[in-house]
């Protein structure tokens, strides 16, 4: 009589298992906006590590999201983890048409000067030219436009893509997204509250 009754519940706990297995992901709500708190990306499981975002003067630029194969609050911790990465950038200017991404390769370079030391910037300084030229080529983004950097060992490196299309050919190594990520939550970074929200940290 027991055993009869253990199979049905076995059975239904099993079944209750596969099917939460097949729900989406769940989403965070962050500006009216929903970001997966997981995702796949080059064969591995990432997790959303935090949102954030960017503002010039009073006016927001873009909302940010970053995910990594696991949770840190400690950049130095993100930056040694391996496999893929990415970072999210969901424009949402809202007074203007667009805007030049050269504010981008200006950004950019400027925070990898900061947070970056001298023999950093020397072994990195081609590929930031190569990124560069790849998001320089893009021409202008407008609201709606989503900007994603991923960091794809297995497929050459870091992969610029806006709205889906990639601009430019991959960028080799890890140093390089490193050197990228610094921009963001580097300690001579150009936005605290952005930095804070990316790393799950309160604003």
């Amino acid at each position: 009589m027991t055993l009869s009754i253990r199979r049905p519940l076995v059975s239904l706990a099993a079944f209750a298992l596969a099917a939460a297995a097949s729900l989406p992901a769940q989403a965070v709500r962050y500006e009216g906006q929903d970001f997966p708190d997981t995702l796949q990306l080059g064969g591995s499981a990432l997790v959303l590590n935090g949102t954030g975002k960017r503002q010039v003067a009073i006016y927001p630029l873009y909302l940010a999201a970053l995910y990594l194969p696991q949770k840190s609050t400690a950049p130095d911790a993100i930056y040694a983890e391996t496999g893929p990465k990415r970072l999210e950038m969901r424009i949402v200017i809202p007074l203007v048409k667009d805007v030049s991404t050269q504010e981008f390769v200006k950004a950019i370079s400027k925070g990898v000067n900061r947070n970056s030391t001298e023999a950093e910037k020397a072994a990195v300084a081609e590929r930031v030219k190569q990124f560069n030229t790849a998001i320089a080529e893009v021409g202008r983004v407008k609201k709606g436009d989503l900007l994603r950097i991923d960091y794809l060992p297995d497929q050459g490196g870091t992969i610029l893509s806006v709205n889906g299309k990639v601009w430019g050919k991959p960028v080799e190594g890890q140093d390089f997204y490193t050197a990228f990520l610094k921009v963001f939550l580097g300690d001579n970074n150009s936005d605290a509250k952005l930095r804070a929200g990316l790393l799950g940290q309160p604003g």
